[in-house]
């Protein structure tokens, strides 16, 4: 049996960081290839400042990841707060009933 996330040192905040952060890179490359398909990095020029085609790539990027992030962890926050505070890191109820019920030995 593979070990669980608490025997590896995984906590709670730990998996839910990475639970928002790993999608939010994934989608953000996945906007900067449909952004930059269609828009020329090399055009673009703020006032007097001509950046740099990956500098533009890498600026663009960040803010993507960014937003995704700051979005999906909004979602996950009011998801957890419609739970009823799952959100403190406390085991919902369910799962501390099922753990109970298996733990106990049922012998005849």
């Amino acid at each position: 049996m593979s070990p669980t996330f608490k025997e590896k040192g995984v906590t709670h905040n730990t998996l839910r960081v990475a639970q928002v952060l790993w999608p939010a890179f994934v989608m953000a490359g996945v906007l900067e290839m449909l952004v930059f398909s269609v828009l020329d990095p090399s055009a673009l020029s703020f006032g007097t400042w001509h950046p740099e085609a990956t500098t533009i790539y890498s600026l663009a990027f960040f803010v993507f990841w960014a937003l995704i992030a700051m979005a999906a962890a909004a979602s996950q926050w009011m998801a957890a707060s419609a739970r009823g505070g799952e959100s403190s890191g406390e085991e919902p109820p369910r799962a501390r009933r099922r753990r109970a019920r298996h733990s106990t030995a049922q012998h005849v």
